[in-house]
C-alpha cells in the first residue's frame, strides 16, 4: 500500500482530492503515509481519527497534504466546518465516501478491499452509532493479508490518465 502510495502522491498536485474507502486495516492509512511520501511532506503521517484532520507541509515547495478522518462526521456540513484548503492542497480523505461529492469537479475515489481469514472484509463498519469502528479480538490487522485496490477517477483532473476509464 505504502509502495502505491508513494506512485499516486508522485503525480498528485494541489487541488487533488482522494477518496479512500475501505474496513478497518484495510490500509487507508498506510496508503496516505505513502502518498504523504510521494509529494514529500513533513510526517509522520499518521490517523487523524481523533483530530479529525492533519495538515503535513511540504518539504520540497509542493502542495501540502491534508489527511482528513471523516468517520465521525455526520454531514458535509460538518466537513465544511473544518474549512479545509482544498484548493491548494492535496486532500486525502479516509472514510469520506458521499461527504465529498460536491467538493470537487474532479476525485480519485480508491476502495481498498482485505480478505481476512477466509471472510470478505470489504464493507465498512456500521457507522449509524457515531462510534469508531471496532475490530474484533481475533482480528488481526497487521497480518500482510492480499488487497485488492479499486480506482475509479472522476471529473476532468484524470481524463486521459491512468486512472480515467
Amino acid at each position: 500500500m505504502e509502495e502505491f502510495g508513494r506512485a499516486l502522491g508522485a503525480e498528485l498536485r494541489a487541488g487533488d482530492l482522494v477518496v479512500l474507502t475501505g474496513p478497518l486495516g484495510a490500509g487507508k492509512t498506510t496508503l496516505t503515509r505513502g502518498i504523504g511520501e510521494g509529494l514529500g511532506v513533513r510526517g509522520p503521517v499518521q490517523s487523524p481519527t481523533f483530530v479529525l484532520a492533519r495538515t503535513h507541509p511540504s518539504l520540497t515547495g509542493g502542495a501540502p497534504l491534508v489527511h482528513v478522518d471523516a468517520y465521525r462526521l455526520g454531514t458535509a456540513a460538518e466537513l465544511d466546518d473544518l474549512d479545509l484548503d482544498f484548493d491548494r492542497s492535496v486532500v486525502v480523505a479516509e472514510w469520506g465516501a458521499g461527504l465529498l461529492d460536491d467538493v470537487s469537479e474532479s476525485w480519485l475515489e480508491i476502495v481498498i478491499e482485505r480478505r481476512v481469514g477466509g471472510a470478505d472484509a470489504a464493507s465498512e463498519p456500521d457507522a449509524s452509532d457515531g462510534g469508531a469502528p471496532e475490530a474484533s479480538a481475533d482480528l488481526d490487522l497487521d497480518a500482510d493479508e492480499p488487497r485488492t485496490v479499486t480506482v475509479t477517477a472522476h471529473g476532468p483532473r484524470w481524463a486521459g490518465t491512468r486512472y480515467s476509464a
